[in-house]
Parts: C-alpha cells; structure tokens; sequence
C-alpha cells in the first residue's frame, strides 16, 4: 500500500464513520466528515497533508501525489 492508498483509505474511513457516528449518536459528529472533506479540498491545492506525513513516518510507500 502507497502512501496515496492509505490517505485516501483514512479519509473514506473518518467520513463513514463521523457520518454513522452523526446519525446515531449525535449531529454534532457529523463536523468529523466536514473536516475531512475541507483538509481533502486544502490538500489538493497546497500538497500539505498531515495524514500523508504520518504514514511517511509509519513507512509507507511513497505515490505519486504525496511524494
């Protein structure tokens, strides 16, 4: 698994889970998958990624987006 993988791995997995968390727990969960969704949008015009420097530290890969 690459880096780019497991970015988009973790945020798939932060929005389902903030969006079951908002629909069974509380709607205040429901700012988890807001701001993923605003770090993905960042990400994509600045190339900085916090989660992409974690998995660099953990080893992964590097792809082609977060290199």
């Amino acid at each position: 698994m690459n880096i780019d993988q497991a970015v988009l791995g973790f945020a798939g997995t932060v929005v389902l889970i903030g969006l079951g968390l908002g629909w069974f727990v509380s709607p205040y969960w429901l700012l988890l998958p807001a701001f993923a969704g605003v770090n993905m949008i960042q990400a994509s015009f600045t190339g900085f990624c916090p989660a992409a420097i974690v998995f660099k530290k953990l080893r992964a890969r590097s792809g082609c987006a977060f290199s």
